[in-house]
């Protein structure tokens, strides 16, 4: 379960991007260049959340239930709580 929300950095002039799971009132560097990293987005799902993995398309399933869209990785429907039957391939 994620506790701190995850955020994707960019380094301004590489260009180089990371996503950390960031603490308000930390600042970052870029390991490489060593200058400040900047804030880019905040991502989803946001924390705390069950689910590790990004919301997108790939990694969300109908809920056979209430058929509301649910994260692939859950075992319960966080709709309408009922469990979800395993996600085959």
């Amino acid at each position: 379960m994620a506790l701190r929300q995850r955020y994707r950095f960019r380094a301004p002039s590489t260009g180089r991007e990371v996503i950390i799971e960031a603490q308000p009132g930390h600042v970052y560097h870029d390991r490489d260049s060593g200058e400040e990293l900047e804030v880019v987005a905040k991502l989803t799902p946001l924390a705390p959340s069950p689910s590790n993995l990004p919301w997108s398309i790939e990694n969300l399933r109908h809920c056979p239930w209430c058929q509301q869209m649910a994260q692939i990785d859950l075992n319960d429907c966080p709709t309408c709580g009922r469990r979800m039957e395993p996600q085959t391939a």
